[in-house]
């Protein structure tokens, strides 16, 4: 029974703010922007809480279709009583009995005060029910628990817009951003934030980042950038978000309201320069939640289905031959790859190519690899063991050659925490938890975790503290499904920008079993940012030898591609008895890298794709080597060694 209700509350996640029909009162003018007009165009345009929800559910899809939010791992020691007294609280919830739910849902946090799932579920009865004090205390001390949830400070926020404390409510939901950065329902609801506290700038800050990714469902961001540049005076900047807006989301059930709005602009634009938002009258605006989720067991193995079609054609997509040119990705990578920011913004599809990687000045490619005999590492060659073969022929010169071990590390380490992997996580914390501690030892080495479930969590931006890291790795709980090709993507992008003084190894480690179900980036494409990066990725499969689903064994198969593409390698332990040791395997793998660096034979820059062949042999024994394949012959690329 206590198994039954512990996995009935992981399923139900963690309560965000819109479990139940909300209204709260917002300000408004007479301003076309903030009025109640526009206000319903909003809400008819899915501006409602189900974009600022991470754990809300479709109720026609299954668990692969619908995300939820992190759970915390102070739930999962909640004792039976507790786990009873929420599951009545929250199914009283869902019927909209607000009263009825804090009874048992008091008696969940009384029983167990470190229940944060029942603090959040209390804390939305509460706001319901326009107690809005009470929600934010019990919404707060959710944060207090736990503060690496991102839900947790998004419900905070939206109590702190109900109380009308904008400047909190910014805050709030910022923070719950910093901690999902690639959610755009939360930087949605965050440039919403941004906007009723009159932070224009930020507003179209945020708007610009959200414009920057794949964003068909938050095209309604521009319509704050409108307001924000309207508020400001730049009327033209404004009439160009709700152009943006409009051919986005010409379909949007507010499209005719939003042809007005720019009809009116248009013609007033006479006289908008001066025009300011003033404070007037509130409007209100309600929100609906969906109702509980299907689970059918046949609808979910023909999801299963589908999932597994998908990820066999991401991975051949990212195993086919690159393509023979690449026109214009030297100068847009160039660009890129030097004081790059850390938002990880989407790259175009021509773009996402399996082979631009390397950089070229002056002639020169510089390639990192390890090299090991019989599975472990050698650490003692030199220029006179290795080979190089590029565009099929042997360097014009081989310019330098050097073993890379004392470089200072660039270390970011992937948790998967989706519901696949729960009846292993335990362990996997621990092995993952001791990696770091001897993996980023020196002074100089810097590591950041990310947990990954539907949502891309940064549980420890970069430090060389190591009580912060274990620290982040014990936060993490396992629920939800998968967007792994999102998160590494984004730990490419953030080891790639982040300005260094000089030469360091950038490594990222993914703990997963690669199934991937949630996830806007493909296979391709975040291998294309880990090569534009020179991010080495390493890859850890947590599957378990005995079972042998097609799935499992595709999810060995798509991080082996991620890994060998990339110039890291796969590691593939098959039970949770020898994890940790792979992951000591991958620590001698990592510290024993190399960097030749040579001149091309009959090089030109004419954006052709040159594949790239390493072989190594020490004392007779043919080396398996780790290397990336190739790099377009791109016109602008950055050196090496300006980096």
């Amino acid at each position: 029974m206590l198994i039954w209700l512990f996995q009935r509350v992981l399923l139900l996640g963690l309560v965000a703010c819109s479990a139940v029909a909300q209204v709260l009162n917002f300000p408004t003018s007479t301003n076309r922007f903030t009025g109640a007009t526009a206000m319903d165009a909003i809400q008819a345009g899915q501006m409602d809480f189900n974009i600022f929800m991470i754990d809300s559910r479709n109720p026609e899809g299954t668990d692969l279709q619908s995300p939820s939010g992190s759970v915390s791992n102070l739930d999962r020691k909640a004792p039976r009583k507790a786990l009873r007294q929420y599951e009545k609280g929250y199914q009283l919830l869902l019927r909209k009995d607000f009263q009825g739910a804090i009874q048992f849902l008091a008696q969940a946090t009384a029983i167990y005060p470190s229940f944060v799932a029942a603090h959040n579920a209390l804390g939305t009865a509460y706001l319901d029910l326009g107690q809005n004090e009470q929600a934010r205390d019990e919404f707060a001390r959710a944060v207090t628990l736990d503060d690496h949830l991102p839900n947790s400070y998004l419900n905070l926020g939206c109590a702190q817009l109900a109380r009308k404390d904008y400047g909190a409510a910014e805050e709030a939901i910022r923070k719950a951003s910093s901690i999902a950065p690639l959610d755009l329902q939360l930087l949605t609801a965050l440039a919403f934030a941004e906007f009723v506290n009159h932070d224009y700038p930020a507003v179209i800050s945020t708007a610009g980042e959200v414009h920057g990714r794949k964003h068909q469902v938050a095209a309604i961001v521009h319509y704050f950038a409108a307001g924000a540049w309207e508020a400001q005076g730049n009327s033209s900047e404004a009439q160009r978000e709700m152009e943006t807006l409009l051919s986005e989301d010409p379909k949007s059930a507010s499209a005719d309201q939003f042809r007005l709005i720019l009809e009116q602009m248009k013609a007033e634009q006479a006289n908008r320069d001066e025009a300011k938002l003033h404070p007037a009258q509130g409007a209100t605006f309600s929100f609906s939640t969906p109702a509980s989720p299907t689970a059918e067991e046949a609808s979910r193995q023909a999801q299963q289905i589908m999932q597994d079609v998908k990820e066999r054609n991401q991975i051949a997509e990212a195993e086919a031959e690159p393509d023979s040119t690449c026109a214009d990705c030297g100068t847009r990578r160039a660009v890129e790859s030097v004081g790059a920011s850390n938002s990880g913004s989407r790259r175009s599809a021509g773009m996402a190519s399996p082979g631009a990687t390397f950089r070229a000045a002056v002639d020169e490619v510089a390639i990192f690899f390890a090299a090991t005999d019989h599975g472990k590492s050698v650490t003692n060659l030199t220029a006179s063991d290795v080979g190089v073969r590029d565009d099929n022929q042997p360097p014009e010169a081989i310019h330098s050659f050097r073993n890379e071990s004392q470089l200072p590390l660039r270390l970011g380490l992937i948790v998967d925490t989706s519901n696949s992997v729960t009846e292993r996580f335990s362990f996997e914390q621990a092995a993952a938890t001791k990696f770091l501690q001897t993996m980023a030892g020196d002074k100089d080495d810097l590591a950041f975790v990310i947990g990954v479930n539907n949502s891309v969590l940064l549980v420890q931006d970069f430090t060389a503290d190591q009580a912060l890291t274990t620290r982040a790795i014990g936060q993490l709980a396992p629920g939800g499904g998968t967007a792994l090709w999102d998160a590494v993507d984004y730990a490419a992008n953030k080891l790639a920008g982040r300005a260094e003084v000089q030469p360091v190894a950038r490594i990222l480690v993914v703990i997963s079993d690669g199934e991937d179900n949630s996830s806007s980036t493909t296979l391709k494409e975040a291998i294309a940012s880990a090569q534009r990066g020179e991010v080495a990725v390493y890859t850890v499969s947590t599957r378990d030898g005995s079972h042998e689903e097609a799935s499992a064994l595709l999810g060995d198969h798509a991080l082996g591609t991620l890994s060998e593409l990339t110039g890291g390698a796969p590691f593939v332990p098959g039970s949770l008895r020898r994890l940790n040791g792979s992951l000591a395997d991958l620590q001698q793998v990592i510290r024993s890298r190399y960097l030749i660096a040579y001149k091309p034979a009959g090089f030109q820059r004419d954006g052709r794709y040159r594949a790239v062949e390493l072989t190594a042999d020490k004392d007779g024994h043919k080396l398996r080597v780790y290397a990336r394949r190739g790099y377009y012959a791109s016109s602008a690329q950055a050196s090496y060694h300006d980096r």
